[in-house]
């Protein structure tokens, strides 16, 4: 199983992110659980979410230490970045987090999403940069259907079609 916490603040596409896993895996045939967790303020509040993806049923939606953190703030990273299992990975947004993480029994993978979003002509797409590397270095989820999952949420909104694939891109390369 792989058990991914996704946080960061209102806005910041942090549920989206969440949901962009759990359906790939979904469309995939896997089973898959997806707990938001908003302050009421939603946007510029805390947001954070937790997905479990596996082959088998999920006993239970609650993850008290995730093979994978995503912190796309810095009081994100300093509320989860303990809990991480030791061989985990760690996905931070070096955007808005410039400190190093002081662990060395994990994976960490440092992404200027924002920047990268900018450079993809999608400046509100840095969850979709991070989701790119994600199923790049992850392993949990084929890229040919990440892609598609893109094209399928999208699919009302076509005209964002292209802008998100080439920010899921960019940070596919990563």
């Amino acid at each position: 199983m792989d058990a991914i916490i996704v946080a960061g603040f209102g806005g910041q596409g942090v549920l989206s992110l969440g949901q962009f896993i759990a359906y790939s895996a979904m469309y995939e045939g896997m089973e898959v659980s997806w707990l938001p967790s908003y302050g009421p303020e939603m946007r510029g509040g805390t947001a954070n979410c937790s997905v479990c993806v596996d082959k088998s049923p999920i006993a239970s939606p609650i993850i008290s230490a995730p093979d994978t953190l995503i912190a796309m703030n810095m009081p994100s990273l300093t509320k989860f970045v303990d809990k991480v299992k030791s061989g985990g990975t760690i996905i931070v947004n070096s955007s808005l987090i410039t400190v190093k993480v002081d662990r060395d029994d994990v994976n960490v993978i440092y992404v200027d999403a924002n920047a990268l979003a900018i450079e993809a002509h999608n400046p509100k797409a840095a969850n979709l940069v991070i989701f790119g590397t994600y199923v790049k270095h992850c392993g949990t989820l084929n890229k040919e259907n990440a892609l598609e999952t893109i094209g399928k949420i999208f699919a009302k909104k076509p005209k964002f079609i292209p802008s998100n694939l080439a920010a899921f891109e960019v940070g596919y390369a990563l």
